[in-house]
């Protein structure tokens, strides 16, 4: 079965690397509907896998330059705690603890995963409607604050359902930062997801569900996977590849929150 992780920590990272998005959102579902892996454990291990695989990411960005470190913090400021104080209420007042959330969980995950559908879908028409509402210059005070809330959103979706940092971090970016240019947004977006991805997943494990077996085998696919899908992707139009992708989260979602 290890090498069954790591096909999958191989196709996910490919598409990760491909468009972007879809490593929390086709992975911990991938891990509970496929392979029977406990909700709590899906979510906790791949936590740590997306840690691991975008610091990857955050250091090329980086040293491209292409990181609004400002915006970063905004968002850890919001979603670490966020995540934080998640885990806790979680764990301590879940019947059962974080393995007790089970049906929490996969609607969090369900309702995560149609929103980013939503977002990947009509991403265009959220920055044309930024743009054109709070024009060239926006209320800086506003959007810092904004900037921290989103964070903290994000920062509950995700240490329960690890979905939320990719598509609908990226989506918001764009309305708060409309002038931003999209590779700077993606970029720091990536940034903000190693931290949270990483508190978040560290929660998981003192609450007891990451399997660190599972973890290994999905990283030894994902890295060869992520590389080969960022290399491919300018050769893949990206009118053709969202849809995709947002249509298999739309399935996926449905059937999770129908589970």
């Amino acid at each position: 079965m290890d090498f069954a992780y790591t096909v999958a920590g191989f196709a996910v990272g490919a598409i990760v690397g491909l468009t972007g998005v879809g490593g929390g959102s086709l992975m911990t579902p991938l891990l509970v509907l496929l392979f029977g892996i406990h909700p709590s454990v899906a979510v906790g291990t791949d936590l740590l896998y997306a840690a691991i695989t975008k610091a990857g990411g955050t250091v090329a960005h980086g040293l491209k330059g292409t990181v609004d470190w400002t915006v970063t913090r905004r968002l850890a400021s919001g979603s670490i705690p966020a995540a934080a104080l998640t885990l806790v209420l979680v764990g301590t007042f879940a019947p059962g603890g974080m393995a007790g959330a089970t049906g929490l969980i996969k609607v969090a995950l369900g309702v995560a995963l149609l929103l980013t559908a939503v977002a990947l879908i009509f991403r265009k028409q959220i920055q044309a409607y930024a743009a054109s509402r709070f024009g060239d210059e926006p209320n800086p005070q506003r959007t810092a604050w904004l900037t921290v809330v989103v964070g903290a959103v994000l920062g509950v979706l995700v240490s329960i359902s690890s979905v939320g940092a990719g598509a609908l971090g990226v989506t918001a970016l764009f309305f708060l930062y409309p002038k931003m240019p999209a590779l700077r947004i993606v970029g720091s977006d990536i940034a903000h997801a190693v931290p949270l991805t990483l508190v978040a997943g560290i929660g998981h494990w003192i609450l007891g569900s990451v399997d660190w077996f599972l973890l290994g085998s999905l990283i030894v696919g994902s890295l060869p996977g992520i590389w080969l899908g960022s290399h491919i992707s300018t050769k893949v139009p990206d009118r053709v590849l969202r849809p995709i992708l947002a249509t298999m989260l739309v399935l996926v979602g449905a059937k999770l929150i129908g589970h």
